[in-house]
């Protein structure tokens, strides 16, 4: 399971032209979802997202989580962090977790990032064509990686 998390000033996802979610200064999370990826894998990954200290404190040093600078929070599904390019030009998608697989785990990271950021999650919709919108705030971007845990 991967992650791409960007520190943000405001995001928004929009679908047929409409807005669907939008956040103010907080985290957009990139999720791609992999074969084999299980809950245990979900349950480190947002640990380490709503822990994740990347905001700035008095001193303007990156010191603080979500929760301690009442940030929002943007989750978007996004198979393709699962790309492979080894071979030719056309990414291949064999390592993304299918639908059937996929929807249940996103659901839940939904759930549990809510629980442990203490507000409401915004989405974007799974399998949907979406337009994402984000004013990257430092720029900070973060990529986490549940295969690499250790």
């Amino acid at each position: 399971m991967r992650a791409v998390v960007q520190r943000v000033s405001e995001a928004a996802v929009h679908i047929g032209g409409a807005e669907h979610a939008r956040i103010g200064p907080g985290a957009l999370v990139l999720l791609g979802v992999a074969v084999g990826d299980t809950h245990a894998d979900l349950e480190w990954l947002c640990g380490k997202i709503a822990r994740l200290r990347i905001f700035p404190d008095v001193a303007g040093v990156m010191n603080l989580d979500l929760t301690q600078v009442d940030g929002e929070l943007l989750l978007v599904s996004q198979f393709t962090l699962h790309a492979s390019t080894v071979k030719g030009n056309r990414p291949s998608y064999l390592r993304a977790a299918r639908p059937v697989d996929a929807i249940p785990l996103y659901r839940r990271a939904e759930q549990l990032l809510a629980e442990l950021v203490g507000r409401p999650v915004r989405t974007g919709e799974f399998g949907a064509d979406m337009q994402v919108s984000l004013v990257n705030d430092g720029p900070v971007t973060i990529i986490i990686d549940s295969e690499l845990r250790e």
